[in-house]
């Protein structure tokens, strides 16, 4: 087994979770990216390695990566591998802000849409990012 393959840990993934498994996938990816676990140049798992690991389809993970590239975040070189991209941490920084965004103004929108006031707002992200600061701690 490469050293590589030993030392990929990844989140579990499960039919029974919010989501299909190819997004559990990239999310999870994407996740061990901002955690720092996986910087540029790391090399993932190839399609077999991961399927058995996790358990699912090759064209589950195959799904899983093509999505991961088009967004550029990884890059396959014939005959290497698959690894992550130089600006991979960059544009899932990138990606997760305008994510962030628009969720923002979803939530916003509907607060405001249920008469609370601006302040009420503003003290309710605070908590929730205060909660969430907590989360990412354990």
């Amino acid at each position: 087994m490469d050293e590589n393959k030993k030392d990929f840990h990844f989140p579990p993934i499960s039919p029974a979770s919010p989501g299909p498994l190819y997004q559990q996938i990239v999310d999870g990816i994407k996740s061990e990216i901002t955690r720092g676990r996986l910087h540029p140049g790391s090399p993932l798992p190839s399609f077999r390695f991961l399927a058995e690991r996790l358990l699912v389809s090759l064209i589950t993970v195959k799904r899983a990566y093509e999505e991961l590239e088009r967004e550029g975040i990884i890059f396959r070189k014939q005959g290497l591998g698959t690894f992550i991209s130089e600006n991979g941490a960059a544009r899932n920084s990138a990606i997760k802000k305008q994510n962030a965004t628009i969720l923002m103004n979803k939530a916003v929108k509907e607060a405001l849409e249920a008469n609370m006031p601006p302040g009420e707002i503003l003290s309710l992200a605070k908590r929730i990012i205060s909660q969430s600061k907590g989360e990412t701690k354990k």
